[in-house]
């Protein structure tokens, strides 16, 4: 009987360190370590291996179920990194720059499928894709090189200043966001325009890229008349595009954990697969307005919420 209760004990203080432990910093076990040795917990080596398990299962699903989250989020509406970002840094303990860098990783490779499934889906985005997605490049490789030298509370005002202009642009534009119904403009200055817009766009997303595919929905369907499933196909190129060279340039300055990276790009993909085809089928429209709405909603209470925390 003693031997049972030992063992529960054992189980219990591996909950205990899941929870409130090395949870905060993935992969981390020193500190988990130190501290049972301090308390004399006994069987120490045993009740380790036994956390060692909890934490890794865990923390495993934990980025896989936001990566899929991120990645549903990314392909419908934008603002994926709204939610992942806060994970890798609050939860998993990395510095900013860090966090901002191995989340590109994500947005990457759910860029990349979503792309994959509207094309199977017979939504092309050759060659306007193209022409907007390198403007975005040239802008991304100046803001990448920006963020890879910021420090964190300069980064997080800036979240903060770009979460409220994204909010007032979208309570205060009261065009339609469908435009399904006109005819595209994609030459001429309207072409000039899209592509001046995808160099803002490219810098804002190197130096940070959370929430960019609302300002790029509105810039399409405002200025371009893009109809919301070509729209969000166009965004998938442009933004897997452009994203290649900002991860290069974090990457290069050993800012990205690929280990955390390659799980929430395992649950991204995922949903951004499922997602893409999901909301051709069964009428993208309706699905990205709403999803749009939410995110829109998400960022209110998020922003309102922070003005107490500081």
């Amino acid at each position: 009987m003693s031997n049972v209760n030992l063992l529960l004990g054992r189980i219990i203080i591996g909950i205990y360190f899941l929870v409130f432990g090395a949870i905060f910093k993935l992969f981390n076990y020193e500190f988990t370590l130190n501290y049972m040795f301090d308390h004399q917990v006994p069987y120490t080596e045993i009740s380790l291996i036994i956390t060692i398990i909890l934490q890794s299962v865990c923390s495993i699903l934990i980025l896989v179920g936001v990566g899929l989250f991120a990645g549903v989020v990314n392909t419908l509406a934008g603002g994926g990194s709204l939610v992942t970002l806060p994970v890798l840094i609050l939860f998993l303990g990395m510095d900013e720059v860090t966090a901002n860098g191995t989340n590109r990783l994500m947005i990457i490779f759910s860029a990349f499928v979503a792309n994959y499934g509207y094309t199977t889906k017979g939504i092309k985005t050759y060659p306007y894709g193209f022409y907007l997605g390198f403007s975005a490049l040239i802008g991304a490789i100046i803001g990448a090189s920006i963020a890879v030298d910021i420090d964190g509370d300069t980064f997080k005002r800036f979240l903060a200043i770009i979460m409220i202009s994204i909010g007032l642009i979208i309570v205060f534009n009261t065009k339609s966001i469908s435009s399904h119904e006109l005819v595209e403009r994609l030459n001429g200055k309207y072409l000039f325009y899209a592509l001046l817009g995808f160099f803002f766009i490219g810098i804002y997303g190197g130096f940070l890229n959370a929430g960019v595919g609302i300002v790029i929905m509105l810039l399409l369907t405002t200025v371009n008349r893009v109809n919301l499933i070509r729209t969000n196909a166009i965004k998938a190129f442009a933004v897997f595009f452009y994203s290649l060279a900002a991860l290069l340039i974090f990457a290069i300055e050993g800012k990205v954990d690929w280990i955390v990276g390659f799980w929430m790009v395992l649950g991204s993909i995922i949903g951004a697969w499922f997602s893409s085809i999901w909301s051709v089928r069964k009428g993208g429209e309706r699905v990205i307005r709403i999803t749009l709405l939410i995110m829109v909603i998400y960022m209110a209470i998020k922003l309102w919420l922070d003005t107490f925390s500081t």
